[in-house]
């Protein structure tokens, strides 16, 4: 393939995914939108130093949500990580959203932020993009019984923090 239509494949990807894997980001982050982006950032170019391999994917999203999940796992195990903090507006919420919606948003967030990485990304894959048990231990590269164990403890966690309540309405949004 000459380099022109493959760098124009990749564009085509990162126009069509992009956001999905920034919404992704920002769940694995805890709201961190800053550090959200950088991991898409580098997730993205090692997509495209390897897209070789990743258009030939059964399915390059998939594939592309798993180099994410391991760019987080790969930073959350640095241990003198330095980061910039943005003391910038939310720019990921719609201007629409209403107050109890930010508000609702922030405690989820928050209540995310207790999480371990591991149980982040479970609940994350299993919860936000809805899959299954042996497509989320693929991607975090672990066993089934790993996933559901890392899973009930998460979202016993998330009840006790948010409420049944609060998580049966967060998880209809």
């Amino acid at each position: 393939m000459r380099g022109s239509e493959r760098e124009a494949e990749f564009v085509d990807f990162v126009r069509a995914h992009r956001s999905d894997l920034v919404r992704t980001a920002v769940l694995l982050c805890a709201g961190d939108e800053a550090y959200a982006e950088d991991l898409v950032q580098t997730t993205l170019t090692k997509l495209y130093l390897a897209w070789a391999k990743v258009r030939r994917a059964d399915r390059p999203l998939a594939y592309a949500r798993t180099s994410l999940t391991n760019a987080f796992f790969d930073e959350r195990r640095r241990a003198h990580r330095r980061r910039e903090t943005s003391t910038g507006e939310d720019w990921a919420l719609d201007s629409a959203v209403l107050d109890d919606d930010r508000s609702l948003r922030q405690v989820v967030l928050a209540a995310l932020g207790q999480l371990g990485p591991r149980q982040r990304a479970v609940v994350v894959l299993r919860h936000w993009h809805d899959l299954d048990v042996i497509e989320t231990a693929r991607i975090l590269g672990c066993s089934e019984g790993t996933v559901k164990s890392q899973n009930a403890r998460a979202l016993a966690h998330l009840r006790a923090v948010l409420g049944p309540e609060r998580l049966l309405v967060a998880g209809e949004a």
